[in-house]
């Protein structure tokens, strides 16, 4: 008997960092996710959107709904930019999106509503879409099936970037009683997308070769020749929960001053948050990488 699918919101400042992009396209290689719709949060989030369009496309799904989102956090701080988001791509101005004035927030609670306890959200970007839907309905928290977020640092007083880039939307989301499985940097921290992985990425299609070239960029960018798979371990966590364990917790994010973003988690067994502890490697890679591929091998070559 085939397992029901998971209806799926993509939240995404996709375009920086390539771990967007990557996790993006292991939604698009997994035979059990209906991936209902993309929306983009922070800074240029047309550009952000073309982005999620173009790579749709090149997985052979035109027909992605994609939301921007809320450019600037509700700290009112600017979003940092990297400045070559979109460059990889020809004519990506000629990308659709939902330009109806329909906002993201907008988005989430009436597709979540249409669905109630059936729709995960991913989230891994700075959370003020999120947030946003929740000031908007407050019974968008109770409907969501699950959140899974890329975010924060449960190992050491350190704010992690998602979490500092908006710490007012992320203490309101997790204070919010949604339930989350969160992944933060101590986990993600642990992989790697290494030269060898590149190589089986970019033979798979066109989706392949465009990811070989934004991975590339990204490691011209920083410097290193691998890079780390922080964003598809938050989709890997809701398809393959098998490959990591998680405690319940009550997690608590320093909302401003100098630690905004801080994220604390205490062990808390009626918590609705299950931070995740320890993933297994290399399996968590391996299966990242196929994901990937199985969507590039989908669409045009």
């Amino acid at each position: 008997m085939a397992a029901t699918p998971h209806q799926v919101i993509l939240d995404t400042d996709i375009g920086s960092d390539v771990d967007d992009a990557l996790a993006l396209a292991m939604l698009f290689g997994s035979p059990e996710v209906n991936l209902l719709g993309v929306t983009t949060v922070y800074g240029d989030v047309a550009v952000r959107a073309r982005i999620a369009r173009r790579l749709a496309r090149l997985a052979g799904h035109d027909g992605l709904t994609v939301v921007p989102g809320a450019e600037r956090p509700l700290t009112g701080q600017e979003a940092w930019w990297a400045g070559f988001e979109g460059r990889l791509y020809h004519d990506l101005g000629g990308e659709a999106f939902v330009d109806d004035g329909t906002t993201a927030a907008e988005f989430l609670t009436q597709t979540v509503k249409d669905r109630p306890g059936e729709v995960d959200v991913v989230a891994i970007g700075p959370l003020t879409n999120l947030a946003e839907a929740i000031r908007a309905d407050q019974s968008f928290a109770q409907t969501v099936r699950r959140l899974y977020v890329m975010g924060g640092r449960f190992d050491q007083p350190e704010p992690e970037h998602n979490f500092r880039s908006d710490a007012i939307a992320a203490a309101e989301v997790f204070a919010s009683g949604i339930p989350v499985t969160v992944v933060g940097l101590e986990i993600t921290t642990q992989a790697r997308i290494e030269p060898d992985h590149l190589g089986e990425i970019a033979a798979a299609g066109a989706l392949g070769r465009q990811l070989e070239a934004e991975v590339r960029q990204w490691w011209g960018f920083t410097g290193h020749q691998s890079n780390v798979p922080h964003d598809p371990l938050a989709v890997l966590a809701m398809l393959r929960p098998d490959l990591f364990t998680t405690r319940p917790a009550g997690v608590w994010i320093e909302a401003e001053g100098e630690q905004a973003g801080l994220s604390v988690a205490h062990d808390d067994p009626t918590s609705p948050t299950s931070v995740i502890s320890s993933v297994h490697l290399p399996e968590a890679v391996d299966r990242t990488v196929e994901l990937i591929t199985t969507a590039g091998h989908s669409g045009p070559s």
